[in-house]
């Protein structure tokens, strides 16, 4: 699908849909062009069989019955002229409908690949923004709204062939039979626009709590260990039933209203029939037309029973239809607060050097404005290893997030060798800057996979004795080595046969494997062993110059000790900076937070 332009759609309901079944026909023209044409010509055979059964009923038929010899010998001759067009109708019906099938999926492959890919584009600070049960129903339950309406397309479009065709052969025949039979088309047009008024808030409604019933599933799962060990499943039975309750009356809503509307459509070619019968009646009585043309255009009109409820279908469907695009537009058309760079930032051998400048970072809510940095000045010198400590709530978790651009800042810079962060493409940011978080993701996937992110069969991809460098430099060799299977045993999910610790380490080898200039450690070790802890913080220390810049959050004054420098940051602002030693000299509150950090260590001991 184009990027170049906006996803959402203009105008009113009847441009909407026009705009929305051209776009995706548009998508996939080839499909398209063959479903249409074989759909056409279904149509147009189906009005071949009622003129073929209209003239084998007057020139054979009647005269077979009348006791007409001649006749009664081309019965099979007309009998074989019925059957030819039957197989040509239904190798028509055939290729329609196996067209028809692969641009329905198609055209919902290009959605949930779309909304993958803007997820994928999107800062964090939208994700965060959005519910995760709210994504999950815009890849698939709001895709499939969006393309349940071209199924039916192809079928409703050689309707439209039918009818032209069955308008031309009608007028031919008789007037008043012609508009009889056709009075059908703008009933079905009325019943269809005061539908359309009635479902769309329906609709709209439904999917909302489609997407409300996957948020509250996604987080009853994310808290299973919660729920169980506190022992609330009956609370978050009681929440997902509610949630639940809901939908059911708003897919009631949706099935009363639909109710109400296929009937007509299906009523409406059978009252039709009977119309054109008793018209047909009257006018065979008065001379105008032979019983053949009855037969005939009763018999069209009953053919047209199905594909005209499967226009009815195309209508029934475009509402909710128009609300699935809608929800997905909002994401396909979202910007987020974040534009990727498109500069350069040179792969040079060693460790980034970064500058950090007046850095002031910024959230409002409904109370007000909140500054998480303020004026925020850092220098990390190539190869350095530099510890950042706070309180909970200092802005350390915030910087990280700065360095690794997850968001940008309100005021100030940030400069990896002398190239502003905003300037430099996605691609060469993830290549040379890291960040491990201390809560770590596991895949259900082996262990090269979890490391290296990659497909095996992916040339580009680090060779297992890249990976098993980064898992001896983040210390979880031996655990992989006991591992059956070693490299390809399987994890279970989140890593459940894995150690907090365990975990933590093997995220920290997924970002060593990159090789990065720059290693953000948002307290990415706390889990682990503390002598463990500082064995790693040294071997990374140990590559000097040559190796990667690292900014540390940290807790343990025995780790924090490691590093080159350290940094106390609180409300947002640089207290002081120097080494460990300096600051509990000089600093009041360091050597407060200090203390603390050490008692409680000592108490997690005991």
């Amino acid at each position: 699908m184009s990027t170049d332009r906006r996803h959402t759609l203009p105008g009113g309901p009847v441009r909407r849909g026009f705009l929305l079944i051209w776009r995706g026909m548009a998508a996939h023209p080839r499909t398209y062009v063959v479903a249409v044409l074989t759909s056409g010509l279904f149509g147009a055979l189906t009005v071949g069989v009622s003129q073929v059964l209209g003239r084998v009923t007057d020139s054979v038929v009647v005269p077979a019955i009348g006791g007409d010899a001649e006749a009664r010998d081309a019965l099979w001759l007309a009998g074989l002229a019925l059957l030819g067009v039957a197989v040509t109708l239904a190798l028509a019906v055939a290729g329609r409908r196996i067209y028809a099938g692969r641009g329905y999926a198609d055209i919902g492959a290009d959605h949930r690949r779309g909304v993958t890919r803007q997820y994928l584009r999107l800062p964090m600070s939208w994700h965060r923004a959005h519910p995760t049960g709210q994504l999950l129903a815009n890849a698939s339950s709001d895709v499939e709204a969006a393309t349940g309406v071209f199924n039916p397309v192809p079928f409703a479009i050689g309707v439209v062939v039918m009818i032209v065709v069955a308008a031309v052969a009608l007028f031919s025949t008789d007037v008043w039979l012609a508009v009889t039979a056709l009075t059908v088309l703008p009933l079905a047009v009325v019943a269809n626009l005061v539908f359309q008024r009635r479902m769309s808030p329906a609709v709209t409604r439904a999917q909302q709590l489609r997407a409300e019933v996957s948020d509250v599933a996604h987080e009853s799962f994310e808290a299973a260990l919660l729920v169980k060990s506190l022992g609330t499943e009956d609370v978050e039975e009681r929440r997902f039933a509610q949630a639940t309750d809901r939908l059911r009356a708003a897919n009631v809503r949706v099935g009363v209203v639909r109710a109400f509307f296929d009937p007509v459509i299906e009523l409406l070619p059978s009252a039709g029939t009977l119309a054109v019968l008793a018209v047909g009646a009257a006018r065979l009585r008065a001379g105008a037309i032979e019983t053949g043309d009855v037969v005939g255009a009763a018999y069209l009109l009953a053919l047209m029973a199905v594909p005209v409820r499967a226009f009815g279908w195309v209508l029934g469907e475009l509402p909710r239809a128009l609300v699935g695009h809608d929800r997905i537009s909002r994401v396909m058309d979202a910007e987020g607060d974040r534009a990727g760079g498109t500069g350069h930032l040179p792969r040079a051998t060693g460790g980034l050097h970064v500058r950090a400048r007046g850095l002031g970072v910024a959230v409002h809510d409904s109370s007000g404005r909140h500054d998480l940095l303020r004026r925020v000045d850092l220098e990390l010198e190539p190869g350095r290893v530099v510890a950042l400590v706070g309180s909970t709530g200092s802005g350390k978790t915030t910087l990280c997030g700065v360095l690794a651009r997850l968001h940008d800042v309100d005021s100030g810079e940030v400069l990896l060798d002398g190239v502003p962060i905003g300037d430099v493409r996605d691609e060469d940011l993830t290549a040379q800057v890291a960040l491990v978080a201390q809560q770590t993701f596991i895949f259900e996937d082996s262990v090269r996979s979890n490391v290296t992110l990659a497909d095996v069969d992916d040339p580009a991809a680090p060779d297992d004795d890249a990976v098993w460098a980064a898992l001896r430099l983040a210390k979880v060799d031996d655990v992989v080595h006991a591992l059956p299977g070693g490299l390809d045993a399987m994890l279970g999910e989140r890593g459940a046969n894995l150690s907090g610790g365990q975990r933590q380490r093997l995220a920290l080898a997924r970002a060593l494997v990159r090789r990065p200039r720059l290693l953000v450690l948002d307290d990415a070790t706390s889990a682990v062993d503390p002598q463990v802890e500082r064995a790693i913080l040294r071997g990374l220390a140990a590559g000097g110059a040559d190796g990667p810049t690292v900014l540390l959050v940290a807790y343990r004054m025995s780790s924090v000790a490691l590093a080159h420098e350290v940094v106390h940051l609180e409300n947002g602002s640089v207290v002081d900076r120097g080494t460990h030693t300096e600051l509990l000299a000089r600093d009041p509150r360091y050597l407060e937070l200090a203390t603390a950090y050490e008692t409680e260590r000592e108490r997690r001991s005991a």
